[in-house]
């Protein structure tokens, strides 16, 4: 048993180890966006099914004493593609930017990935092969259970003792060192289990050995369903985390442990699932996720609900699993149907919604099919007067989720999705100044503007004349041309400073955003300025461009309610102002629901030498233009020395003691939480 355990202990946590690693070094091509880690998922989800499936075929078609020279020889071959890396020609890659995760992962991280999902399942059924008398006992389930063991500190492992300490390609190296002694420890384990088969047993029919009757594909439907469902309530849920939080590996890490320790407990031990207590808890993390889902709350509330909430939903789902798991003759087909629903639940949300839903649908579809695949499986058991409270109970739950999704797009004029975000465009009535239009990702404000012709070119909210920004470009202009870069243009407000003369270069990622501030809007029309749209992430478009020599770089690149993590590492500062003047001013937008950037812009600051102001704008309630902002300015020592009047009275940031500054390679969300 020592030998198995090690060689499924050492793969899973080799597995998951793998995914915030490849994440992490492929987040900043693609945008930062949080669809990012959800499409990674997908990958790994998809990975998981085909070597569940190959499992599965190596079990039913391949001979017992065979396997293990079949398996050792693909092992061997994935040793060819080391070290695992993922290649950064994919950088700006023409394809959709879901193919373009999926291509750069299968290239990078395929092979060995294959071949460590195989472990766990074939583990299981070369145990049960090798010592038949305790075949029907739940050793081999118990091995499924170690492998997620091994899988969850694999992912709290990471952000703790890996991500803080080691450059993301040093880990890979060593990640790949790693997957060289796995599979030493697996060929070890294939030589020891073809000598343990006994020949009588094992080239006997396998019914023979446990003969059972077969699931049925009813059963089989049940199967997926419930993985299905766990699968969509982890993405949606994380999606929902890293959109209005940030995409940053410990809220990736944290619902998928939670959904591992799910599994741990399920399948260790079945009296872990209780099921009374579980089942009394479902309704109140419905009613938790509502409250998620109908209003804004606190960062730790939040990410309490959320997690507490995916913990009940995945126990229920997984216990019923494991309550229905087959006897071992069928032990592979069972974790097949586990990969498909999986696999299935993971398309939905990282592909399928972006490309058909024009909002979050996925959330409110998940929660459904929990509640629906709940009352299913205890239907058989309920009697008649129960079956009536149950059903009724559903219908006006799923008539609740239906009108949460009805108010993702009713009243909006317009509704749009991909693969960065969904956009809703809104109209309303200021009493003061007349009919609103805004922008909204989520329930971020992007950007607003008054549509009366008297107050259309009036720049507003976080962008109006009292803010950072609105100091800094109006103590530029008494200069009679300025060139001015903005990375991130929602719906253009910063256009309305230009004047004629002037070149304003917008670097934009989300085609859709641009489309909108050209139809929905007029701030890019009424600018008498020469605007220069660019679509693509601002950080690598800037990496490629020629020298801007910008008299101001503004960075106001959101998702949802913060900015890409990589947008604010020390490598993307020396891209920002090495494309400056060297007396030019660098403006970051770093208004935050949840997160306090002022440290991370100080210790970049005092990195390259700048000295760094925050203007922190709490307008008047009679004041229709302006909204609370908050911006850093960064400039020369010699600059800030000599300040106009106009941007007199800034903040200097200092660095907080013991802060490190955050790299490609490092950044700590809990550092910042307000």
């Amino acid at each position: 048993m020592g030998l198995f355990a090690v060689t499924v202990f050492l793969s899973a946590f080799l597995l998951f180890q793998i995914q915030p690693i490849v994440a992490k070094m492929i987040l900043p091509w693609f945008g930062g966006s949080s669809s990012v880690w959800s499409v990674c998922l997908v990958f790994f989800q998809v990975e998981l099914l085909v070597g569940y499936a190959y499992v599965h075929w190596l079990h039913e078609k391949v001979a017992a004493r065979r396997q293990p020279l079949v398996h050792g020889g693909l092992l061997l071959l994935s040793l060819v593609m080391l070290p695992v890396a993922a290649d950064p020609a994919w950088k700006g890659s023409t394809l959709a930017p879901g193919l373009s995760v999926l291509a750069v992962l299968a290239i990078a991280v395929g092979a060995p990935y294959l071949m460590l999902s195989t472990t766990g399942p074939l583990m299981q059924t070369w145990y049960a092969r090798s010592f038949p008398r305790s075949g029907a006992d739940s050793k081999p389930y118990r091995l499924y259970a170690l492998s997620n063991l091994a899988s969850m500190l694999a992912l709290l492992s990471y952000p703790v003792l890996v991500e803080p300490v080691l450059p993301v390609g040093t880990q890979a190296r060593l990640w790949s060192a790693a997957y060289v002694a796995f599979v030493a420890t697996c060929l070890a384990t294939a030589f020891y289990t073809r000598r343990r088969m006994s020949t009588a047993v094992v080239d006997a029919p396998v019914d023979a050995v446990e003969p059972a009757a077969h699931p049925g594909w009813k059963e089989c439907v049940i199967w997926v369903g419930l993985a299905a469902t766990a699968s969509m309530l982890l993405l949606a849920m994380t999606r929902h985390l890293t959109q209005d939080v940030a995409p940053v590996p410990f809220l990736w890490i944290a619902p998928l442990s939670i959904y591992l320790l799910s599994f741990i407990l399920c399948f260790d031990a079945p009296r872990y699932y209780v099921r009374p207590l579980f089942l009394a808890a479902l309704p109140l993390a419905f009613f938790a996720l509502d409250r998620v889902l109908d209003s804004g709350m606190d960062v730790p509330m939040l990410i309490a609900l959320i997690c507490v909430s995916l913990f009940v939903f995945c126990m229920v789902c997984h216990g019923e699993l494991v309550r229905r798991k087959p006897p071992l003759r069928f032990l592979t087909l069972f974790y097949l149907m586990l990969s498909i629903g999986g696999a299935l639940g993971g398309l939905l949300v990282g592909l399928v919604a972006p490309a058909v839903f024009t909002a979050y649908f996925e959330l409110p579809i998940g929660l459904f099919l929990c509640a629906a695949l709940v009352v299913t499986v205890l239907w058989r058991d309920l009697r008649t007067a129960w079956r009536v409270v149950l059903l009724i109970a559903l219908l006006g739950y799923g008539w609740r989720l239906a009108d949460i999704s009805w108010e993702y797009v009713h009243g909006y004029r317009k509704v749009v999705r991909n693969f960065y975000s969904q956009l809703r465009i809104d109209d309303s009535t200021d009493d003061v100044l007349g009919p609103k239009r805004k922008m909204l990702h989520g329930r971020i404000n992007h950007g607003e503007q008054y549509l009366d012709e008297a107050h259309r070119r009036q720049p507003t909210a976080y962008y109006c004349e009292k803010s950072g920004i609105g100091r800094a470009i109006r103590s530029l202009q008494a200069s009679p041309s300025l060139k001015i870069g903005v990375v991130g243009l929602g719906a253009g407000t910063l256009s309305a400073y230009g004047r004629a003369g002037d070149e304003m270069r917008i670097y934009e990622i989300n085609e859709q955003v641009l489309d909108l501030a050209r139809t929905e809007f007029t701030y890019l029309t009424d600018s008498p300025a020469h605007i220069v749209p660019v679509l693509g992430d601002g950080r690598l478009m800037l990496e490629r461009d020629p020298p801007q020599h910008f008299d101001l770089l503004a960075m106001d690149a959101f998702s949802g309610d913060s900015i890409p993590a990589h947008l604010l590492t020390l490598e993307a500062m020396k891209t920002y102002f090495g494309q400056m003047k060297p007396d030019g001013l660098f403006a970051v937008h770093i208004t935050n629901h949840y997160l306090d950037l002022r440290p991370v812009m100080a210790s970049a600051a005092q990195q390259y030498g700048k000295t760094a102001l925050v203007y922190d704008l709490t307008p008047e309630d009679s004041d229709v233009y302006c909204r609370s902002s908050v911006w850093v300015l960064m400039m020369s020592p010699e600059r800030a020395a000599a300040l106009p009047e106009g941007l007199r009275g800034g903040e200097p940031l200092a660095v907080r003691p013991g802060f490190k500054p955050w790299t490609d390679s490092f950044s700590n969300l809990f550092s910042i939480l307000k």
